[in-house]
This record gives C-alpha cells, structure tokens and sequence, in this order.
C-alpha cells in the first residue's frame, strides 16, 4: 500500500522561506507559501505559528482512503474512493443566484456516476473529459442512477489525498483539512533529520520506541495503522514520561523542604462539635490528613468526594488542627458566593471553640479589605476563608502553615503556590496543602493530572439524603416538563433551569443552532409565555459579581422561584429548598459536569429531581444521558465521561498550570502510562534532583513542557 508521501508529487509547497533561508522549527508559517497574514492568523486559532507547531498538531483521528472500489461495487452511504474515467466535459448550471451547479458524467467498466459539485467552479476546468480520476466521497442511489456530491478529487497517477491513510486535524474557520496535511508535509520534508532526540537511548532500547524524528513524520502520514499506532505509542510514552518525571521532581523537592510538624490532637474532640455523626469515610480521611499534617513533610493531598459528601468537613478539621499549633489557615474558594457559604460554616462550627474565622473578598469594600489585611498579618484572625483576593500582594500572614483550595481545577498549580509563598514568608517554610474537588476524577486520571498530590477519596454520602431521580425526556414531552416545573413551585419549591449558551450569537463565536436554549432569550421567553404569574430571574458568568451576588441571595432566599441560568451555578452555594434541575440540550454537557450541575439539588429533606431535556436522536448519545440517568455514583459517571470525550475535555477548560496533553490518551493508553512512569520512577531513584551531567537534557526538557508555570522549578 502507498503511503501519502506522493504529497510532494502534486501540490508543490515551497520548502524554504519566502527570504530564501532554509526551512526550520521556528519558521514562521506564514513564510510558507500558500499561507500569508490572514491564513496565518487563522492558523494562530489552533495554536500554529512556526513550522514547529504544524509538527506537533497532531492528528485527531484517520480516514482509511486505501480501497478503490468500482462505481457499481461502493457501498452506498459511506465515503469510498472510487476510479472512473470523465465521460464528458463538465456542465455548469445556475440553479438561483448565488447556486451554481458543476456537473459530470463518469464511468468505469462496471457502471457510471453522476458527479454534482455545488459551487465548486474550478471543478469545471480542473477536470477533462478522456481522464482518469480518483473520486472520493459518498455513493447515494437516485432511482437507477449512482450519484456523488461534492467529492475531492485526483488525477489517477498524481494523488495526494487518495489511495493512502489521510490525516484528520482539529480545524478552524478558512483553514481545510487538506491545506493542513499539506502544509504539515511541507514542513515534516523541509526539517526532516532536525528534530533532535528528546528520550535517553537506554529507554529507546528498553522499551523498543521509534526514533523521535521518524515517529513525527509517520505519526501525520503513516503507510499502515500499525506504524502510526507505533508513531503515537511512541510520542504518547515522551509526553508521560516528562510529565511524570516533572511532577515527581515536585514531589521530590517538596519532601525535602519539610514541613512544620503539627502535634495531633485527639479526632474525637473535633468531631464533637459536630452537630451530626460524621461517616466513616470522613473519619478515614481526616486520619490521612492529621498523619501529614504531623509528618514533617508538607502535605499535599487531594480530598475528592461527591457532590454533598462533606469535604467541608475534612476542611475545618485540618484548619481547627492548624489553629490547634498556634498557626493559621486560609481556604480559597472559587466564587464569592461559595466563599460566604464556607465562612458562615465553619464561623458556626469553629467560632464556639474559639478560632477566629474571617472573609476576605473581592466584594468588600476598600475600608473592610485594609482592616482584614491587618488583622492577618497581625494574627488576629486564625482561619480565613475568601477569593483570589487571599492572593493579592498586599495580603500578608503572621504565621500560615495550611492552605485549602476548593474545586482545583479552577484555580491551577500557579495560584496555588502564590498562595503558599505567603507561608514561606512569614517563615515557617513550606505549608501544608489540602486540594478539595467534587469533580469525581477516575483514579488513574486523578495520578496524572494531580501528580505531585496524594489522593483520598470520600466515598460515602451521609445518612438521611434521598437519591435524586434523574429522568431524559425528549420535545414532545416539554409542556409536560413546564407542568413538573409549576407544580414544585406550588409546592413551595423552586427550581433551576440550566442552559448552554448565553446569548443566540455568542461574542467571537459562531452563531448556535436554532434550538440551542440561550439563556437571555430563553428566560425572556419562559417569563412572557410560560410562567408570566412565576418570580423568575437570569444568571450568567459574564454579569458584575455584585449582580451575580444579589442574584443568587434572592433565590437563596425564596424571593426567586426559578433561576434559569448557564453553568455558572456549577460550583455555588447551597439553596436546601431547590428541588428540581431542568438542564437545556442536556446532550451538549458531558457527562461529569450533568452530574456537577444535578448535584445543586438534593441539598435539603425534600425529594428532587433532575429533568435532561434533549432533542437528540443519537443512540449513542442518549445512552450516555441514560447512564447517568440510572446511577449516582460520580466515579462510574466520570469514567464513562472519561471513554466518551477524552480527558482533553474532561473539566470544559484544562487543568491550568500543567502540560497539555497533545497526544497521549489516557484511556486507551494505559500500557504505555505505565511504562512511562515505571521508566520515570527509575530515573528518580537514580537522580532525584536530576543533578548529574547526562540528565541534564531532561531536566531542560522537563523546563520547557512546564514552560506555563516556570516558577514551580525555580
């Protein structure tokens, strides 16, 4: 079989710059012919601007274009490449203004084809009558006639895109497919031999991986699936491999700063002032936590749990410890709302005993921010609670020896350790971290994407909580849905009603279908039509936080009956009177964040519900609605999410701070993770703080894949 190396045989790119220097990784595409100013800004959009960048924009997937079939025996509905010779010459036709129709005749031994291309002119001089061409695309029937619409096309003997395995890239606007797999060929012949090796030769051999320079290129134009799986297998094993190396050297250096040691108290005495019984899932972890809390070593530990199974908790016992030994402790929370909520909880818990709980956030005014600023760094408050405002430069600590963020993913390595340098200023070194998510994390993803972290897991809810039943209706039932909606509110309930886009043209974005629920429209709609007798109001993220504040304290309250809102009431506070959880084109979300939002119900005695509406008609997609309609069980949830969408998109933005991901899968390359890290974990041992001579490339390498946050190897 013929590899797609022929692209150089017929679209010509020039393989030098247009100042004819030679061709390098830190070209500029933009010097590339065929590209310019405005294909390069367009290019700039998926993260391409030098020859380099074309490299590693990987493929994100693969059409099979080997098989030429006859025109009688391509299989109907599905794109085939097919041989015919041009019977005629192409026909051109208006059907109105602005629809032009190029048409011909092709034919082989076996039958003929009707080929249409709509407005597609150069289709009309590009093919002659007499010739042989490949003709790729999807064979429909029409009473007697075969036809095709719109196929790519090649001359028999000069192909690029036909009769090889053909790279599929992550596009944008202005920029095909085929501009891409050209352009990638450009730049693969022009720096071929210049991609140096980034992998010890020890670990090439041990492993049996392809050579660096040989993978990149078969990686884009493979000649059969199994060099490109050893292309990818290969690249996936480098990615893994420094990512582990690097986050182990974190934990390396984090282990040898050490930590101040706390002196345990009893749990008993904390728990006591619990006004319920804690389960026994909290009591495992809040042990986890008080053995490094009085290890010596800073403790870096990620608590994640369940929507409502009382992380909280394991927060203020870890904080009433650090007060316990005469320091102080802040929690940083992503919202002011979330912030106020945490405050007013552990105020009510901890206050009796004697900690000093405060707030500090973006909303306060000027006056109060100054006295709280005082109060901390003079150590007269024990445990603060606030926003990225804890960060600001002005904040000062007396002595913070714990640090607390919620939901993690939110806020990214680099705004972690700004937090945590306020510890090491006040001179009691390195503090101890405690990172809280309710994003239920599969434990091999959590490993990775948390590396420097140990991992607990509260995997129980609390006694008492009815399970919310989740139901997937499809249009036909939505006046019944509206009905459901009105009879909770009569009932003294109240309601949330989730959707995915904010407005019907989203600024800089392309304009959603007709049937994306945008949450402007939508409310207006629903208030004038359908609940006009209903207190309703309208939340979303690009609104002033006081707003958003004012808003979400009226449905708090009660004085809003329902809240028709984006995903920004994801992470928010508790509304124990909220019942029910209307989610919009339910089939838009994946599958964890459903489960986040339906998490916002449930909080209270009463029992809730969580309606997916959706049009779809996927079955595919409705299965995955239909998993999460059967189980609440966040874990099971998210792996699922992780084998349907990848964890490129496992939490809607990724993790800041750490490298992405361009090609290793975490799912389906579970074998090459873990040689990876078992080749990472020797390494360490051998040289854990990369010191000798010969590992001096790795740490460099290990520099640059972390170039986002530079400071956390400084």
């Amino acid at each position: 079989m013929e590899s797609c190396d022929m692209i150089s045989d017929n679209m010509k790119y020039s393989q030098i710059g247009r100042d004819g220097e030679e061709m390098t990784l830190d070209t500029p595409v933009t010097e590339l012919s065929g590209v310019g100013e405005v294909r390069g800004k367009k290019l700039e959009k998926l993260g391409i601007a030098t020859v380099g960048d074309l490299l590693t924009a990987y493929p994100r997937d693969y059409e099979d274009r080997r098989e030429i079939y006859t025109i009688e025996g391509a299989p109907l509905g599905q794109r085939v490449c097919i041989s015919a010779v041009a019977a005629e010459h192409p026909r051109t036709s208006y059907i109105r203004k602005g629809m032009e129709l190029v048409q011909i005749k092709a034919v082989d031994g076996s039958a003929a084809i009707h080929v249409t291309f709509f407005n597609q002119k150069y289709a009309q001089w590009a093919l002659r009558a007499g010739e042989e061409y490949i003709f790729c695309g999807t064979v429909e029937q029409q009473g007697r006639r075969r036809t095709m619409a719109n196929p790519i096309f090649e001359r028999v003997g000069q192909q690029t895109f036909t009769g090889c395995i053909v790279p599929i890239y992550h596009l944008t606007a202005g920029i095909s497919n085929q501009m891409m797999s050209v352009l990638t060929h450009t730049a693969s012949q022009g720096c071929e031999g210049e991609l140096s090796e980034t992998l010890p030769p020890q670990i090439l051999e041990k492993y049996e991986l392809m050579g660096r320079d040989e993978a990149s290129h078969s990686v884009h134009f493979p000649a059969d699936f199994d060099e490109m799986e050893r292309a990818r297998h290969r690249l996936s094993f480098e990615e893994l491999f420094y990512l582990s190396v690097g986050l182990s050297h974190l934990k390396e250096r984090r282990e040898q700063e050490g930590g101040l040691p706390f002196v345990r108290h009893p749990s008993e005495e904390f728990f006591g002032l619990l006004p319920f019984e804690p389960t026994g899932a909290q009591r495992r972890v809040a042990e986890e936590v008080a053995v490094d809390l009085s290890s010596g070593i800073p403790m870096n530990r990620l608590v994640q749990g369940d929507v409502g199974s009382g992380k909280t908790v394991i927060a203020a016992f870890a904080g009433w410890l650090a007060v316990k030994n005469g320091c102080q402790a802040a929690l940083m929370a992503p919202t002011e709302v979330l912030a106020e909520q945490h405050f007013r909880s552990l105020s009510t818990l901890l206050a009796p005993v004697g900690v000093r709980v405060g707030l500090l956030s973006g909303g306060m005014t000027p006056k109060e921010k100054k006295e709280m600023h005082r109060k901390l760094a003079a150590g007269e408050i024990d445990f603060v609670v606030g926003t990225h405002a804890l960060i600001a430069k002005k904040v000062e600590f007396a002595r913070l020896a714990l640090v607390v963020t919620d939901e993690q993913h939110r806020f990214g390595v680099g705004q972690r350790a700004a937090l945590s340098a306020k510890s090491e200023a006040g001179g009691i070194g390195a503090p101890h971290v405690l990172v809280m998510s309710a994003t239920p994390i599969p434990r091999t993803l959590a490993l990775i994407i948390y590396g420097d972290l140990e991992v607990s897991v509260i995997d129980e809810i609390p006694p008492g909580r009815t399970p919310i039943e989740t139901y997937v209706v499809g249009e036909s039932k939505r006046e019944r849905m509206y009905e459901f909606v009105r009879k909770q509110v009569a009932a003294g309930r109240q309601v949330y009603m989730v959707c995915p886009a904010v407005e019907e043209q989203e600024e800089g974005g392309d304009t959603p279908p007709l049937d994306l629920k945008a949450v402007k429209v939508y409310a207006q709609q629903l208030q004038k039509e359908i609940f006009p007798d209903l207190q309703l109001d309208v939340l979303y993220g690009k609104m002033k936080p006081k707003q958003k504040e004012q808003i979400m304290t009226e449905f708090t309250s009660g004085r809003t009956q329902v809240l028709v809102s984006t995903t920004v009431i994801e992470v928010g506070v508790d509304v124990p009177n909220a019942s029910l959880m209307v989610i919009e084109n339910a089939d838009r979300f994946g599958l964890s964040q459903l489960h986040q939002l339906r998490g916002r119900v449930g909080r209270g005695v009463h029992q809730s519900f969580c309606v997916l509406v959706t049009a779809t008609r996927n079955p595919e997609t409705m299965g995955r609605l239909k998993t999460l309609a059967s189980t609440t069980d966040g874990f099971k949830i998210s792996e699922e999410d992780l084998k349907a969408r990848g964890p490129g998109d496992f939490f809607g933005s990724r993790q800041h701070g750490l490298p992405q991901l361009r090609v290793a899968d975490l799912v389906g390359d579970m074998r090459t993770l873990s040689q990876a890290q078992e080749a990472a974990r020797a390494l360490m041992e051998d040289d854990p703080r990369l010191k000798k001579a010969e590992n001096a490339p790795i740490l460099n390498q290990v520099r640059k894949i972390f170039a986002d946050t530079p400071d956390i190897f400084n």
